[in-house]
């Protein structure tokens, strides 16, 4: 199935061509060069997108700065900007079969997911951003001198917005909804494996009413893309998700023009079972939470600590219930595994694997690639008998693997729980909330679930600890990473307005 036969909305002309959108502009890359686009669940060429320079993307900055000076959409009312934002959110919700298609195609997921959730998560960022523009304020400050002090909240300008493969649709939204409805001009730059969706969103934000030179897509690598526009003079702020050693390169070149940066980074998150848990609802929130995206979620759950009292009935359920998940064919409504990514990936999960059973662990089930349809393709993978040096416990797998440890304690449990350098999150599967708040407030994450995995909300916001990053997205706190702070304070002395 090609991206053509796929979707056939009146937009299809520029998804097909594949061409950056630069100052309302659908124009090719200033070289011309093309890159294929490949996918996940069969290996073969579904596409193909421009391949931008850096001469591009400076076209690109330079738009986006003449919109934002120009005050086209950064002087607009928040309200006004809310009124075109929400527009966008009707025209996502419209258009969710051409999205979920797409999405499905480029980035290997099962169509039932990537309709339910990554173009309804996508929708529900836009949707909540609007809600956050009627509200816009600043705030009075009461001082001891005669003065009248004020705070504004201001737009902060050129944003960079520099996206992963995993969560095209999702991840892209999470910075575009917040830092327009602020008043910024963006720069997309969406991973080189998965860029379609990308393109679609830059017609939909301008079929929306956003104007020209506000948005803007330029697609490509990052060696060449990535690096120039986070390094950009041009720039003032860089919204980053990726792993964390990229995170770390990319936080290196902005700090060279001293511009803002939040980034959102590894995960490798424990997922701690009391032996008081509900096991029926504990069991499918650890499935739940290193399967979906096929392990490719930097909020997956792939440490898996056991009470152990339970431990060996837990193995037991396990081994019986992961080889069940439908896994395979992303347009089977049913299935809920599909491929990883790109072949890069496939043979980096498959080769940490193998170093996990190196060192000792033992596979209870899945640890093989599967041949299916020339995709890109691993078996759900549970792993026992790993110690806490292990390869797969201590680095970001980034697939469809879980390894468990037990634990004798509550004491053992949070301090196997913090030992890494990641801190994006932590669940919790207990009946005993006071345990639940306790064990909670001691973990080093962003975000913590209890009796659940992923239970995400617009309005909560998330984000790193330690090495897995700085900023938050989702809720208020998104929003006050893309606005500048500026007080106000005017004298109120007799004669002052002489």
């Amino acid at each position: 199935m090609t991206i053509t036969e796929a979707t056939s909305a009146p937009s299809q002309p520029a998804l097909r061509e594949g061409k950056l959108f630069i100052g309302g502009v659908w124009r090719e890359a200033s070289s011309g060069e093309r890159r294929d686009v490949i996918s996940p669940a069969t290996g073969e060429v579904i596409g193909s997108v421009a391949v931008a320079t850096s001469e591009d993307v400076d076209a690109a900055v330079e738009a986006a700065r003449a919109s934002f000076e120009s005050g086209v959409w950064s002087r607009l009312s928040g309200r006004e900007r809310a009124r075109i934002i929400q527009k966008a959110h009707d025209l996502i919700r419209e258009r969710t079969e051409e999205l979920a298609q797409t999405e499905s195609a480029d980035a290997g997921k099962p169509i039932t997911f990537a309709r339910i959730v990554d173009v309804e998560h996508s929708a529900l960022q836009y949707e909540y951003a609007a809600s956050l523009g009627h509200h816009l304020d600043g705030s009075v400050r009461e001082t001891p001198a005669n003065t009248h002090a004020y705070v504004r909240r201001e737009p902060i300008g050129v944003v960079a917005a520099v996206t992963p493969f995993n969560f095209p649709l999702i991840l892209s939204s999470t910075k575009i909804a917040p830092a327009l409805i602020a008043g910024n001009s963006i720069v997309h730059k969406p991973a080189s494996d998965t860029p379609l969706s990308s393109l679609l969103i830059a017609q939909i934000l301008q079929d929306a009413g956003v104007p020209d030179g506000v948005f803007n897509v330029v697609t490509g690598s990052g060696a060449t893309v990535g690096d120039h526009l986070v390094g950009h003079p041009g720039v003032d702020k860089v919204a980053f998700t990726g792993s964390t050693e990229i995170g770390a390169h990319a936080a290196a070149l902005a700090g060279e023009t001293l511009k803002s940066f939040t980034a959102e980074l590894g995960g490798n998150a424990a997922n701690i079972v009391f032996a008081d848990a509900n096991l029926d609802q504990a069991i499918g929130a650890v499935i739940g939470a290193f399967v979906f995206n096929a392990g490719q979620f930097c909020m997956a759950g792939p440490r898996l600590l056991v009470e152990r009292p339970i431990y060996d009935i837990v193995l037991g359920i396990l081994s019986d219930a992961v080889p069940g998940v439908p896994f395979g064919d992303v347009t089977d409504p049913n299935t809920v595994i599909g491929p990883l990514a790109s072949r890069n990936q496939l043979d980096k999960v498959a080769g940490l694997v193998d170093m996990a059973v190196a060192a000792g662990a033992t596979v209870v089930t899945g640890g093989k690639k599967v041949e299916l349809d020339g995709g890109f393709y691993y078996a759900p993978t549970v792993l026992s008998d790993v110690t806490n040096d292990n390869p797969a416990v201590q680095e970001e797998v980034f697939g469809p693997v879980l390894t468990v440890q037990p634990f004798d304690t509550e004491e053992e449990a949070i301090a196997l729980a913090n030992s890494t350098i990641y801190g994006l999150a932590s669940g919790i599967q207990t009946t005993n909330l006071a345990k639940a708040h306790r064990v909670a407030a001691r973990l080093d994450a962003g975000i913590v679930w209890v009796n659940g995995w992923a239970l995400l909300d617009p309005s909560v916001p998330f984000g790193g600890v330690k090495k897995s990053g700085w900023g938050r997205e989702y809720g208020p706190e998104a929003l006050a990473s893309y606005q500048r702070t500026k007080s106000i304070v005017l004298s109120l002395d007799e004669g002052a307005d002489q």
